[in-house]
């Protein structure tokens, strides 16, 4: 009995193993894009993320919610080397507030600061 539980544990793992989508890693997705330099950085051309927040209490906790959410997404499809929004390449941001509180929006272009290509 103890062997026929081992074994569905085993097949268990490996179905989750190979079914699960794989995160990206340090360059991920981002080879799919081209590149481009912006000093001492790499970053993608031309394209860019967004990252939103709404219904927080504050102004500051809006904005940063709002990087969060960039960063998180970036770090999913690019990995976390380009998942830094101080590092990120013109950088926009806009906050309000309304009746259910402060909320966000931001939009900037990934950049590692590895020296690529």
């Amino acid at each position: 009995m103890a062997l026929k539980s081992a074994l569905a544990l085993a097949m268990a793992a490996s179905f989750f193993t190979f079914t699960t989508p794989a995160f990206a890693d340090d360059t991920g997705m981002a080879g799919i894009h081209s590149w481009k330099k912006v000093g001492r950085k790499t970053c993608l051309d031309g394209h860019t993320h967004v990252g939103n927040s709404s219904g927080q209490r504050t102004k500051k906790v809006a904005l940063k919610a709002a990087i969060k959410d960039w960063q998180e997404f970036t770090a999913f499809e690019y990995g976390t080397d380009w998942a830094y929004f101080k590092r990120a390449h013109d950088r926009m941001k806009a906050c309000s507030r309304d009746t259910t509180g402060w909320g966000c929006s931001i939009e900037a272009t990934p950049c590692n600061s590895r020296r690529r290509r």
